[in-house]
């Protein structure tokens, strides 16, 4: 038997990953366990998680890879610095000390954590470094359908690369081109995300889900920041940008040439001015994308692509792709960000580095994303007792049954059940549901049990053989990561007042004849639900389709605003009780909110974290 650990760390989304003989064992973020959005430490637990799962001790482990080469990442920062000297001599500064004492010296730091795994572990002489966006290829590659596919990763940056083409066949796979530092969408995103008034490295989605509301009225402006070619190829003009050399994302000539400094979201809300930047950016990063597949396409005549890095879970660039027709099938990473670089660079060690052969799994073999913990019928009620819980266990079909009928009663439903999911999608394991037709359920969800802006759009869980009736798509979408139009049928004619209307006052008006799921612009975020993927998940659509005639729920993470998705089933309690879902289905377990002891209830509006 042989077996891989793949760490990443240090940046953001620290996440461990186990493979035995090649196969994903287990998968999982440190945000989970530590319950801290993003969390960027050395993941401790998650570490712990995949070993116990695999049923490994650290000493007995083959291999140790992690997901980058810290060398190279510290010739990017004094190399920019000498560049920009003096301007970024503030920033530099700061990061020094830290590079200093832990990450230059980084297999010396890892091999002292972990030896507080297992004290048997006496060597780092199993211990490699991959390279970031190789491990980000071979995180989309090796797990995907394909036997040969081109594979575009795009992020903020790497050591030095921001957006590389790699070639997958079979184990061999090779990175060809490369756009470097400063030169990233990822980072242009990112600072739109900053401008906006968003959180960097977490409120991109955010940026994505407002620019409906909006008119891209400001796409000239953005195309004034960088040089884009016809073959996708960029450069950005560094005079508009802080990133790399200051504190900040954006600088005053930014803000002149957009009329407005960045939004405080302390102090300002929202206005139809982020609404049309947001519109502005996402258009023009769709731009970029599409004429990247194009030239790709052209040049490497390879019908099948894989995505991967931050940009891949713009889910809407990642939909026109497809809508173009440029490549006749794509698979992307669920774990497209930092965190799947974990499991990206144990592959790539076991197929490229150790020469193993691959075998294609037509499904592909992520296992859906459920990579995560599990928890038991016993070890559910151990710790609903602990937490003073109040429920009853029902049988199968009871469950299903009921949670299908309180959702049908347009009830908001905690949804916990099997291994949780890896990615930051929630995916039917450790979900919040709800009834796709009522009016009222994504306003309800996102302001009273999510605690977040009301403009956020929901997903729509749908049976896979249903799909094409109720969307424009016909393609499997099991990891939530392709937009589509609602089929023009279930539409609902808007007239001219609402037609005119601006904004945020656009939420308010009904569709389609599934409004909770339906974006401004008549899009949706879906998510395909077979019988093998989540049967549990499946049969609850089915049961709900039965009752309705729809095939469809609502699906969003089981969490609220500035917290990771819940892990445990304490977790999923505390949650529960600090929001106003009305039901809890854990397990065979069945909790009523109206039934739990009031005093166990918080008001969790004033302890929330911005995201």
């Amino acid at each position: 038997m042989s077996s891989i650990l793949g760490i990443s760390a240090f940046y953001h989304d620290s996440a461990a990953c186990i493979l035995v003989n090649g196969k994903i064992i287990a998968a999982a973020q440190e945000e989970r366990f530590t319950r801290k959005k993003h969390d960027s430490n050395y993941p401790h637990n998650a570490i712990e998680f995949v070993l116990k799962f695999a049923n490994l001790k650290l000493s007995e482990v083959d291999q140790i890879v992690f997901f980058e080469k810290p060398f190279l990442k510290f010739e990017r920062l004094l190399e920019t610095y000498v560049a920009f000297a003096p301007k970024g001599f503030v920033s530099f500064a700061k990061a020094m000390p830290l590079w200093i004492k832990e990450k230059l010296f980084q297999k010396n730091l890892l091999f002292n954590k972990l030896k507080e795994h297992d004290e048997n572990y006496k060597s780092d002489e199993n211990i490699f470094f991959s390279d970031h966006h190789l491990s980000h290829a071979a995180s989309a590659f090796f797990p995907s359908p394909f036997d040969e596919a081109v594979i575009l990763t795009a992020d903020g940056v790497g050591e030095w690369a921001t957006t590389t083409v790699a070639i997958g066949k079979n184990e061999n796979l090779e990175i060809k081109k490369e756009i470097h530092f400063p030169h990233s969408i990822g980072l242009l995103y990112s600072a739109f995300t900053y401008y906006a008034g968003f959180k960097v490295n977490s409120g991109e989605y955010k940026l994505m889900g407002l620019a409906p509301y909006g008119n891209p009225i400001y796409t000239d402006k953005v195309r004034q920041l960088f040089d884009l070619k016809e073959d996708g190829t960029f450069r950005l003009d560094q005079k508009y940008f802080n990133y790399a050399t200051g504190l900040t994302m954006t600088n005053e000539k930014f803000n002149s040439l957009f009329g407005h400094k960045p939004r405080n979201p302390q102090k300002e809300e929202i206005t139809q001015f982020h609404m049309d930047i947001a519109s502005s950016i996402q258009k023009v990063t769709e731009e970029v994308m599409i004429k990247l597949a194009k030239s790709i396409r052209e040049e490497y005549k390879i019908r099948n692509l894989c995505l991967a890095g931050g940009v891949a879970l713009n889910c809407v660039a990642n939909g026109k792709i497809l809508k173009e027709k440029i490549f006749d099938n794509i698979w992307i990473q669920p774990a497209a960000g930092d965190a799947g670089g974990s499991l990206g660079a144990a592959l790539a060690l076991w197929h490229i580095e150790q020469g193993n052969k691959r075998s294609v799994n037509l499904n592909d073999d992520m296992k859906g994303s459920y990579l995560g913990t599990e928890y038991n019928q016993e070890e559910i009620e151990k710790e609903l007792k602990a937490a003073d819980a109040n429920f009853e266990t029902l049988n199968y079909e009871e469950l299903i049954d009921k949670t299908a009928e309180l959702l049908s009663n347009e009830k908001a439903i905690g949804w916990f059940q099997d291994r949780m999911e890896f990615g930051p999608r929630a995916l039917g394991a450790r979900s919040i549901l709800g009834d796709p037709r009522s009016d009222k359920m994504q306003k309800n969800l996102n302001l009273k049990v999510k605690y977040r802006e009301s403009f956020r759009p929901f997903a729509p869980s749908v049976l896979r053989e249903d799909l094409a009736e109720w969307f424009e798509i016909d393609v499997d979408s099991p990891y939530m990561l392709l937009v589509a139009n609602i089929n023009p049928k279930k539409k609902v004619e808007v007239n001219d007042e609402q037609k005119n209307l601006f904004g945020i006052d656009k939420l308010n008006v009904k569709r389609s004849e599934i409004p909770a799921v339906t974006h401004v612009d008549y899009s949706a975020r879906i998510q395909t639900v077979t019988k093998n993927s989540n049967k549990r998940y499946y049969d609850l659509i089915t049961k709900f389709k039965e009752k309705t005639g729809c095939p469809i729920i609502v699906n969003t993470s089981f969490n609220v605003r500035g917290e990771p998705i819940v892990n445990t089933p304490t977790d999923a309690f505390n949650c529960f009780m600090e929001t106003d879902l009305d039901h809890l289905v854990i397990g065979n377990c069945f909790l009523d909110k109206s039934k739990q002891n009031p005093k166990l209830k918080k008001n969790y509006t004033k302890e929330i974290l911005l995201d």
